[in-house]
């Protein structure tokens, strides 16, 4: 039996219930079109609240206050215990800080969906086990991060290795060999990594730039020695990037600091895709070969 759709009144009727605890009474379609008619000839907006509720407009707003508390009492105590899940049995390096604490409890609070409760989580139990680990940053763009948001930076983290050489996590995107007066005449081209094959498109990397959890622009790497390498490093295993060429440079997106914090909340295993892609991209002038751990 099809499942009938929910409207999008339907909708609208049960976030007011949930936030205001009383329902509002309904009007008829035609009513309805009326008022929306006379709305757009009027160019003013001005509802009348018609609410199934005997009590005063005080009471009502009290009464709000209160679920917004459950809620934020409930969201809390759900992190909280999946904190307690996700901390080790290890020895912590110190006492979080209580104004970070107290910090973290306020940002927390509003939130409600359960994959961002896993999030805030892992943040706390990181903190408590070395504190100082998450900037008071980290706990902001945290706060605003949207569930999409943390699905992009899930598929970011999968294409995302840890620098031997600086310790922030890099995205390759490309190479080319540096000009000189052997190849001046005959300049090769940037070869690009097809982040898009990996499932991170464009639009992902525009999103991460905007919340700052990567650098706007792509850096270049140093010009590389023939048979010198790079390794980054996965929660899987470990990438080397060996020069085939004299001069070959890689390009790469940066995670901030803000970026770098909240992706060693995700499980940054090497995704099998942005592997194949890396191969077939940096073929002419890096060897690129992957070792499980």
């Amino acid at each position: 039996m099809p499942i009938k759709p929910i409207t999008a009144q339907q909708h609208l009727a049960k976030i007011i219930k949930s936030k205001l605890g009383v329902e509002h009474n309904k009007v008829n379609a035609e009513q309805a079109s009326k008022r929306l008619e006379q709305d757009s000839v009027s160019k003013t907006l001005n509802p009348l609240p018609n609410y199934n509720s005997t009590e005063s407009t005080l009471q009502r707003a009290q009464k709000r206050r209160k679920l917004a508390l459950v809620r934020k009492q409930t969201n809390i105590e759900s992190i909280l215990g999946l904190a307690q899940h996700y901390c080790p049995p290890v020895t912590s390096q110190g006492e979080p800080d209580p104004d970070w604490i107290e910090r973290f409890l306020e940002l927390a609070e509003d939130t409600s969906n359960s994959n961002i409760q896993k999030l805030w989580a892992k943040v706390l139990a990181g903190e408590v086990i070395n504190p100082g680990s998450f900037s008071y940053k980290s706990l902001i763009t945290l706060k605003h991060i949207t569930p999409k948001e943390a699905d992009v930076l899930q598929l970011a983290t999968g294409c995302a290795g840890k620098s031997a050489s600086d310790g922030f996590h890099q995205i390759i995107t490309g190479s080319y060999l540096a000009p000189s007066l052997l190849n001046f005449l005959n300049p090769h081209k940037k070869n690009y990594v097809n982040l898009s094959s990996a499932g991170l498109n464009y639009p992902d990397i525009l999103t991460l730039i905007d919340i700052e959890l990567i650098y706007q622009q792509e850096i270049e790497s140093k010009a590389f020695e023939r048979g010198e390498s790079q390794t980054l490093s996965f929660a899987n295993g470990t990438l080397t990037l060996t020069a085939k060429r004299q001069g070959s440079i890689l390009t790469y997106y940066k995670f901030t600091q803000t970026g770098f914090s909240l992706a060693r909340l995700t499980s940054n295993k090497l995704s099998n895709q942005y592997l194949e892609c890396l191969k077939k991209a940096l073929d002419k002038s890096f060897d690129v070969s992957f070792a499980n751990s």
